[in-house]
């Protein structure tokens, strides 16, 4: 028995049929990141403390290790200027902290549950949840550079700094995702040290505030295989040298693997909720 394909209008018809729905995923998409983003104008108080703990947190590490680059082994690299990439890690932290506690917020409240009546796959909610963090943290990011050039901290280029927020946009999502799993496991807003804890100890060991030569030498064996450490160089890169592909390619491996990595965590932790 023969089997016959599909007409050439039936195929028309399927094909329409699919673009029409990667346009409502994609609007659904594109709803929960404005949602997400309209809260920062209607909450301001709430961003607050998450824009500028990244700020004071280079102004503080600068004026108390300003002369650090003075020991033998640092280079002729300035302190405040080595520093600022790691506020700008923070600030991705920070903000992928805040999408898991605000979801986590959204399960308690009930409207999370309600969100997953719409008919839109399980993925395209978690894009949307994520995808917001990927923005969120272009706030805090923005204030720290402005701070850090009104102090002296060298232009990277602007090649450099798009390269960097990449970089960090990407590692604000794979945080995103690490906290969305936990608030899909505890379903309460007191899950929230926790989401902050995956962040700090990532960016902590690194060499955040010495070059890796200069670290002690179990922790230069963590920061070595620590995949943060390599989306940090890759930040880093063109505020203490030059921007080079040899240092931006594995930054941005190793942030597609933290991303597929924690995304089939939370993807894992969404489906179990969803049973």
């Amino acid at each position: 028995m023969s089997t016959v394909g599909p007409t050439a209008e039936e195929r028309h018809a399927l094909g329409g049929f699919e673009r029409a729905d990667l346009r409502r995923q994609l609007a659904v998409v594109i709803a929960l990141v404005r949602r997400a983003l309209n809260e920062i104008t209607r909450v301001p108080g709430a961003s607050i403390p998450g824009v500028l703990a990244p700020t004071i947190f280079v102004i503080g590490l600068s004026s108390v290790f300003g002369q650090a680059d003075q020991v033998p082994g640092f280079g002729a690299v300035d302190f405040k200027t080595f520093v600022v990439p790691v506020g700008f890690l923070q600030a991705a932290g920070f903000t992928g902290a805040a999408t898991g506690v605000n979801l986590a917020r959204d399960i308690e409240q009930g409207w999370f549950d309600r969100l997953l009546l719409c008919p839109a796959p399980r993925l395209t909610v978690l894009a949307g949840v994520v995808a917001s963090a990927a923005l969120r943290c272009l706030l805090p990011v923005s204030f720290l550079f402005a701070v850090a050039m009104t102090i002296g901290v060298d232009f990277p280029g602007i090649g450099g700094l798009l390269i960097a927020l990449l970089l960090i946009m990407g590692l604000a999502s794979a945080f995103a995702c690490y906290a969305v799993t936990l608030a899909l496991r505890f379903r309460t807003q007191q899950a929230a040290p926790l989401m902050q804890m995956g962040s700090f100890v990532g960016v902590l060991f690194t060499p955040a505030y010495v070059p890796k030569e200069l670290l002690a030498g179990w922790l230069e064996a963590v920061a070595t295989v620590n995949p943060v450490t390599q989306v940090l160089i890759g930040v880093r890169q063109s505020f203490v040298g030059e921007t080079s592909w040899g240092e931006t390619w594995p930054a941005l491996l190793a942030v597609a693997g933290l991303i597929l990595l924690f995304g089939a965590f939370a993807a894992r932790g969404l489906r179990r909720y969803a049973s």
